[in-house]
C-alpha cells in the first residue's frame, strides 16, 4: 500500500513518542513537523529526521502530507483537527479530542462531512490485548459483566503548568480520567450494552486552589452494569482494573500499558480456574498509526478500535463528570 506521509502537529513530549514509533509502524512515515515555534519545530525535525517543517498552517495546505497527528493541549485540539480534516488530511488526535462533548460533535461533524478518518488516540485500545480483552468479555467468559473498578492517577509534583490551569482545560479528569472512562465505555461496548446507554451516577473530587479538579472518582451505570472510576494529577493510583462478572472475573493488572509497549497479560478466573491471556504485545503508537492508515486505504471514516459512538460516550461522561465537582 501507499506509505502515509505523516505530519506532527505539536513537538512535545507525546510527538515525541509518536515520531520514535513511526518507523515501526508498517505504513507511516514521519514527513513534517507544525509548531507555533519555528526553531522548535526546526530542532525536533531535525532530530526525528522529519524533512519538512512550518506552521501548523503552512503544513496544512502542503499536498505531500496524509495524516497529521495532533498532540497540542486539549483547548487546541478541536480546531487544529477540524482545519486538518478541511485540508483533507486523516487525524490522529491525542485524546481527550476537546474538552466538551459540544466541541467533539463539532470535529466529528467535519469528519463525516469531509469523509475522512478520524481517531482518537486512546492508546490501550488498539492491538493484540484489547481484542483479546473484547473477545473474552463478549464470549461470556465471565458470564455477564457487572462490575468494573479501574483507575488511573499520579503525582505531578508543583501545582503549576498545562495540568493545573484551568484555562488550558487542565486537571485529573481531562488528562488521565479518560482512560477509566474509556475502558468503561468499551467494555460495556463488547458486554452488548450501548454507550450511549451509559450515565453518571455519582460523582466527587477535590478542586484545588489553582482551580482544576486534583483527583476526582465517579460511578457510571447501565442496565445492570456498573463501573467505578478513579483519576488522580495528586496521588499515584493503580492503572490497573477488575472486571466482576457473573460467573467470574478478569484481572487487568496493568490495563493500559505504556507509551513503550501495550499491556502484556491478563487473567480470567472462574470456578473452572484461572486462565492467563497473554497477547502479543505492540507499539501502542504504532498501531494507532496503522488504523488510521488501513482507514484511509480502505476509505473508512472510522476504525473499530476507536468508534466515534466512543469518542461521543466518552466526552459525554467527562462532560457529566468535570460538571457533577461543582454540585
Amino acid at each position: 500500500m501507499t506509505t502515509t506521509r505523516w505530519a506532527i502537529l505539536g513537538p512535545g513530549d507525546i510527538g515525541g513518542w509518536f515520531a520514535r514509533a513511526l518507523p515501526g509502524s508498517a505504513h507511516g512515515t514521519l514527513h513534517a513537523v507544525g509548531s507555533t515555534d519555528p526553531g522548535r519545530a526546526a530542532d525536533f525535525a531535525a532530530l526525528y529526521g522529519a524533512p519538512v517543517t512550518g506552521t501548523y498552517g503552512e503544513l496544512l495546505a502542503r499536498d505531500d502530507i496524509d495524516a497529521v497527528y495532533i498532540s497540542t493541549v486539549n483547548t487546541t485540539h478541536a480546531d487544529l483537527a477540524v482545519a486538518a480534516l478541511q485540508a483533507g488530511k486523516a487525524v490522529l488526535c491525542e485524546k481527550p479530542v476537546a474538552p466538551t462533548l459540544a466541541e467533539v460533535e463539532r470535529v466529528l461533524a467535519q469528519a463525516a462531512a469531509s469523509d475522512l478518518p478520524f481517531v482518537e488516540a486512546y492508546k490501550h485500545r488498539f492491538g493484540p490485548f484489547a481484542r483479546a480483552l473484547d473477545a473474552a468479555v463478549a464470549g461470556l467468559e465471565v458470564g455477564s459483566a457487572l462490575r468494573l473498578t479501574a483507575s488511573f492517577g499520579f503525582a505531578a509534583g508543583e501545582r503549576s503548568g498545562r495540568l493545573f490551569d484551568p484555562g488550558l482545560a487542565g486537571g485529573a479528569i481531562l488528562d488521565v480520567g479518560g482512560y477509566p472512562v474509556s475502558l468503561a465505555v468499551g467494555l460495556a461496548a463488547a458486554a452488548g450494552l450501548d454507550p450511549a446507554d451509559l450515565t453518571l451516577t455519582a460523582a466527587a473530587g477535590r478542586v484545588g486552589d489553582t482551580g482544576v479538579d486534583e483527583h476526582a472518582t465517579a460511578t457510571v451505570s447501565a442496565n445492570g452494569f456498573t463501573a467505578e472510576v478513579a483519576c488522580s494529577i495528586v496521588t499515584e493510583l493503580p492503572k490497573s482494573a477488575t472486571l466482576i462478572g457473573s460467573a467470574g472475573r478478569i484481572d487487568l493488572p496493568d490495563v493500559f500499558g505504556s507509551r513503550a509497549a501495550s499491556a502484556a497479560s491478563f487473567t480470567v478466573r472462574t470456578d473452572r480456574g484461572d486462565r492467563v491471556v497473554e497477547p502479543a504485545t505492540v507499539d501502542p503508537f504504532a498501531a494507532e498509526a496503522d488504523a488510521v492508515s488501513l482507514a484511509a486505504l480502505e476509505g473508512r471514516t472510522e476504525v473499530a478500535e476507536m468508534p466515534w459512538t466512543h469518542s461521543r460516550a466518552i466526552a459525554r461522561l467527562l462532560d457529566q463528570w468535570r460538571a457533577g465537582l461543582g454540585d
